[in-house]
């Protein structure tokens, strides 16, 4: 696999092109150079959104726009980089099967924590697509570093800062998501950017596995966007 060109944005940046894995177009969604190594370079030119939930809505579905603009909505959008979790393996990597919005509580007016008011969706929405291999677990949303006892407000078994952002992108142009995830902190309370970094060489290569066997899938037909 080669990195996919990338065509002028209306900013004056550059928008990456879904790329051919498996037989369809895929658009690749990361959110930090940090985890964006090697291995991953070798594979494809993701779309950098930023950190947090706010940057990634804005980004992907400035994105998504722009494409679709030009007839070149991908089949599936995957969002991956690292997550952290202190109950599942560090620095081991897991496919999403739903993702929650942890900043939203509107409880005060009578509505469900993690349900946003008037919309019609539950606080959890399901992610239905499987990669074959890949673990499984449940993802939280949120613009807050989780760490320590901060995880016992969070059911979901992984934490990150832009996946339920991106399912609401690509829901608006109908676009199936897959989320991958590293597990890159999460068993020692975090005290310094260090202590996030530490590891994402070795998530790095294990994502782009993850990739390798989601393009094996597609292939296959054993995941059809």
């Amino acid at each position: 696999m080669t990195p996919s060109p990338s065509s002028p944005r209306p900013d004056g940046g550059n928008l990456p092109q879904p790329m051919r894995l498996g037989g369809h177009d895929v658009l690749f969604v990361m959110a930090a150079e940090a985890e964006y190594g090697p291995h991953l370079r070798q594979r494809f030119t993701p779309l950098m959104t930023g950190v947090g939930p706010v940057e990634a809505a804005v980004e992907l579905t400035a994105a998504l726009a722009a494409l679709a603009g030009q007839g070149r909505l991908p089949a599936l959008v995957v969002s991956l980089g690292s997550a952290g979790s202190r109950m599942l393996e560090q620095t081991e990597v897991y496919q999403a099967s739903s993702v929650a919005y942890r900043d939203m509580d509107a409880t005060a007016l009578g509505f469900d924590q993690g349900v946003t008011p008037f919309l019609d969706l539950p606080a959890t929405l399901p992610l239905p697509l499987r990669i074959p291999g890949i673990r499984e677990a449940t993802l939280s949303t949120g613009a807050n570093i989780v760490s320590g006892a901060a995880y016992d407000a969070i059911a979901a078994e992984m934490v990150d800062m832009e996946s339920y952002a991106c399912l609401r992108a690509c829901a608006r142009f109908q676009v199936p998501l897959v989320a991958l995830r590293g597990i890159s902190d999460g068993k020692a309370e975090l005290h310094h950017v260090n202590d996030w970094t530490e590891y994402l060489h070795v998530i790095d290569e294990k994502l782009a596995a993850a990739v390798d066997r989601l393009g094996e899938a597609l292939a296959a037909g054993l995941l059809t966007p």
